[in-house]
């Protein structure tokens, strides 16, 4: 088990399917902030994006907002604002008024921007996006800690620029979207930020890479006096559960195709040579996606920890493979036994139960002893109370014959 105290999330894309009512989409993804913080969830990310059809939320910070009103522990993360779509003072401004809304609860996620029609649509050259993205970042830091910046590119104009706000928190936590390549990793060490590991259980490049990116990240922050924290290292992946491995494949025949469908959309040829197969046999396949059980839910985590070493929080990727009920449910069974695995919560639980066991012959001999010495004691008391009430008795009849 990690040395790390494993925190879990979500992360919301969101992925919907496009022939449900789009308005209650968004309703039902606040109530699943509620559920999650109810169950005690730690954290939810949320993602920006404006086009495709199924990721339907456009401003993760006006979501954010309303979630915060509805919830009382669970932290939000920007998942992520896509920089290069928006001056560094906007995005400034608008991180430091959630922070200052929410009194702490969020975190500022940031990327280049996964979607290529989403670029297109801004007329974006998607190769400059990563460049544009850490341009940005190195403004928006700046004015975070309260700089005027002055600075001319040919994408953004700052002229004196400084926020009115400082953040509420002290120590914001800032998070770079990292997928297959180094860029995020080493843009983290740079500036000792946060990373989200939005591929960590795709076989074909997230989880392949996750120690090198680690290693990426590492080798930068030596480079510029920082270390990257484990903690602040987030992990991604698809899981459904249920109580059983039947009723998990059973669950995700109501969505499971179009999310494969869409997915292959993005990424011509993902998850490899479908050949006509189960598409549930096809993504297990991979070893890293959880349809199943708890207990494949734990095996899978753990082998992300095996090839990533200790990682600061598991978060899930969020979609509508099960209907609405089953899905809280897959939720709901996670933190109820796959949690507590990583979380140490039953630790002083485990010993006892395990001490009980080594001593039960013992312990069993000590109070059936225990129980022949109260029975004899109150066989004793029982005569003599006998041996009173005959004897008062006894008086009662002789004192009347008087």
């Amino acid at each position: 088990m990690s040395n790390v105290n494993l925190r879990h999330g979500v992360f919301l894309a969101p992925l919907h399917n496009v022939d449900e009512n789009p308005n209650l989409l968004i309703h039902r993804d606040l109530e699943l902030m509620e559920w999650l913080d109810k169950l005690g969830f730690d954290e939810a990310w949320i993602g920006e994006h404006h086009s495709a059809g199924f990721e339907t939320i456009a401003s993760p910070e006006l979501f954010i907002a309303a979630a915060v009103e509805r919830t009382k522990h669970i932290r939000f993360g920007t998942g992520v604002i896509s920089l290069p779509y928006h001056n560094p003072m906007t995005v400034a401004n608008r991180v430091i008024q959630l922070d200052h809304q929410s009194r702490g609860r969020v975190m500022f996620g940031f990327g280049p921007g996964l979607l290529v029609t989403d670029a297109e649509m801004l007329g974006i050259d998607p190769n400059k996006s990563r460049d544009r993205m850490a341009q940005s970042l190195d403004a928006i830091l700046r004015l975070l800690k309260g700089e005027a910046v002055t600075e001319q590119t040919d994408w953004y104009t700052l002229k004196n620029a400084r926020v009115h706000l400082l953040p509420y928190s002290p120590n914001l936590e800032i998070a770079v979207a990292s997928a297959a390549t180094p860029s995020g990793g080493r843009l983290a060490g740079k500036y000792g930020l946060s990373m989200l590991c939005v591929a960590a259980t795709d076989a074909r490049g997230g989880f392949n890479v996750l120690d090198v990116n680690w290693k990426h990240a590492c080798d930068a922050a030596a480079e510029h006096g920082n270390t990257m924290d484990r903690n602040r290292l987030r992990l991604m992946g698809p899981m459904h559960i249920a109580e059983t491995r039947e009723k998990a494949r059973e669950n995700v025949r109501f969505g499971l195709d179009r999310y494969i469908e869409y997915a292959r959309a993005l990424t011509p040829g993902r998850f490899g040579d479908m050949g006509g197969r189960d598409p549930v046999d096809v993504l297990l396949d991979s070893g890293h996606i959880v349809i199943g059980t708890p207990d494949d839910a734990i095996a899978v985590l753990t082998k992300l920890q095996d090839k990533q070493g200790d990682f600061g929080c598991f978060l899930h990727q969020a979609h509508d493979w099960a209907d609405w009920e089953a899905t809280k449910k897959s939720y709901e069974l996670y933190m109820r036994f796959v949690a507590p695995a990583f979380s140490r919560a039953n630790r002083n639980r485990d010993a006892s139960l395990a001490d009980l066991k080594a001593n039960s012959a013992e312990l069993s001999g000590k109070s059936h002893a225990a129980a022949e010495k109260a029975f004899e004691k109150y066989a004793k008391e029982d005569e003599t109370a006998a041996s009173l009430v005959a004897a008062q008795k006894s008086g009662m009849i002789g004192a009347r014959k008087k």
